[in-house]
């Protein structure tokens, strides 16, 4: 039976334990013999911690354990190096003077194993010093691999907490970029004592401003030569992981084949260049074929606080982001605001590039998967909506049942159940408390985009206008058109003489016209009328 490597980031303990493990190491030996600066950026929970750990015990010259893999016929010489490895995964950065501790005890600890022939202040300084005594020492350059080099920042991003230096009081955000450019200015002054390095993150560096001095990394984040470093490809699929495959397949009655295009769906869609190379999730896969069961792991195993905060701040439409094209300094190279908040969603992996045109050299970004859509429309509504998530899973498959025989009465009555669990302060989300149609459009839009398995439309064109929200079903049409602290009847009179409903004159489908008024007193659906 295999075994998988779930939380396990550890290459020496998954060799010796006998996980599953999927051999990227021929990738890994082209990273290291093509340069010796790098970053890399990817979501959380794909592979980062694992990649490093593979780096440092090959960086170790641990040959035995790299038997069997693609690495034992490559490499030659299986020298040891000095390496230096900082994992910022484990702290909490919200605390004042946490990062400046832990550097501290980072570089002490390396201080004990080359002490320095000076003393020095400053923890780059330090470790500058450092990197000196081991090249010389050891006759060999150091390598170093910083994994989640920006936690520090996302842990205090738009969170407005301070700290007190030399007596003043400033953002703590602002002070960590602060620390954290000191200590990597160090990588410029220690050139000649470095043989690779190797950054990880979620944040694209060349915005964070920490850099400054630094020796310029290669970022290989959208580098088609290494866009597999981290994750499953559709070919390790079905070769490393046949027997699982053919287990759940068994179990929900379906043919392996079946199986895969069912996996497919799910966890794969992640591209990370432009030669659109299929990734799958490999935390959602690994569980999935440990459980035998198709569930949204990634998403359940932790939404990133910092974006939470970010969104909870911006006024995008969600319809505006996705299914949209963008050069890549719009989303890739550029550092995420509360009023461009797409860099982060991409860089986080809750959109990725699903198309590329060569000519305009524009990228079109999507969901990822049906895991990532449901999880991220779900955090998008968790903004909106005091509700357990018991009482949504109930309430969406009353809401499911209703479109799909088309019980208008009945989606009238779920819409306002949950119309009241809005808390005031969210609807009215103006400096002025006042409430916007706009609000109640994009919370029904996103209602229906999180319920899944239907066309949602917000702002669909037509010859005369946009109609402010269309579901499409197997069977129904659903066109909705809101108006605040106006009428139902002045909302329907507005499908009708704009023609909202032509472009579905000639579809098979019963289609249903709404129109709808909010209260903004109430916050709740004053009116409804349907034709």
């Amino acid at each position: 039976m295999m075994k998988y490597p779930i939380g396990i980031q550890s290459f020496e303990r998954i060799i010796k334990e006998g996980y599953v493990y999927v051999d990227k190491t021929e990738l890994i030996y082209k990273l290291i013999k093509g340069g010796s600066i790098y970053f890399l950026s990817r979501p959380r929970r794909f592979g980062k911690s694992l990649l490093m750990s593979t780096i440092e015990n090959y960086f170790h010259g641990r040959k035995e354990l790299f038997s069997g893999l693609a690495m034992e016929a490559l490499e030659k010489e299986w020298l040891e190096y000095p390496v230096f490895h900082i994992d910022f995964n484990g702290g909490n950065f919200k605390e004042a003077g946490i990062l400046e501790s832990v550097l501290e005890d980072t570089v002490s600890a390396w201080e004990r194993k080359y002490p320095p022939a000076d003393r020095y202040t400053g923890a780059g300084r330090r470790f500058q010093e450092v990197l000196r005594i081991a090249h010389e020492r050891t006759g060999r350059r150091c390598v170093v691999l910083i994994d989640e080099y920006d936690k520090p920042l996302l842990d205090v991003l738009e969170t407005g907490l301070n700290t007190v230096i030399d007596g003043q009081e400033r953002l703590l955000e602002e002070w960590h970029k602060d620390v954290l450019r000191g200590f990597y200015s160090v990588f410029k002054a220690a050139d000649a004592d470095l043989q690779f390095v190797l950054l990880t993150g979620v944040t694209k560096f060349a915005q964070v401003s920490v850099f400054s001095g630094f020796n310029q990394p290669k970022d290989i984040s959208m580098d088609s030569r290494y866009d597999t470093l981290c994750g499953i490809t559709q070919a390790e699929l079905e070769s490393y992981f046949k027997e699982p495959i053919r287990a759940m397949a068994a179990v929900e009655g379906i043919s392996p084949q079946e199986e895969i295009d069912v996996l497919k769906h799910r966890y794969d869609g992640y591209h990370f260049s432009t030669g659109m190379t299929d990734i799958y999730n490999p935390y959602s896969l690994l569980n999935a074929f440990d459980k035998l069961e198709i569930r949204n792991y990634w998403f359940v195993s932790g939404t990133p606080e910092y974006l939470i905060r970010l969104l909870s701040h911006s006024e995008e439409n969600l319809e505006d982001l996705v299914n949209a094209e963008y050069p890549p300094e719009a989303f890739a190279d550029y550092k995420a605001t509360a009023e461009m908040p797409l860099p982060m969603i991409y860089q986080s992996g809750y959109l990725t590039i699903k198309g590329y045109d060569r000519e305009t050299e524009l990228f079109r970004l999507d969901f990822p998967n049906e895991e990532v859509r449901r999880g991220f429309l779900a955090m998008l509504a968790s903004g909106y909506i005091s509700r357990s998530g018991a009482r949504m899973v109930s309430w969406a498959a009353n809401v499911r049942n209703a479109l799909n025989k088309g019980k208008i009465d009945g989606l009238r009555e779920h819409l306002e159940s949950l119309l009241s669990d809005i808390p005031y302060s969210i609807r009215c989300s103006r400096a002025d408390g006042e409430a916007r149609e706009r609000d109640f459009q994009y919370t029904f839009y996103l209602i229906f985009r999180m319920l899944g398995g239907w066309k949602v439309y917000a702002e669909k064109a037509s010859g005369q206008g946009r109609a402010d929200c269309v579901v499409e079903t197997d069977r129904y049409v659903y066109i909705f058109e809101f108006k605040l602290d106006g009428t139902a009847e002045e909302a329907l009179r507005q499908i009708e003489e704009k023609g909202y409903d032509r472009p579905y004159a000639a579809d098979s489908r019963k289609v249903f016209r709404i129109g709808a008024s909010f209260s903004s007193a109430t916050g709740n659906i004053g009116d409804w009328q349907t034709a």
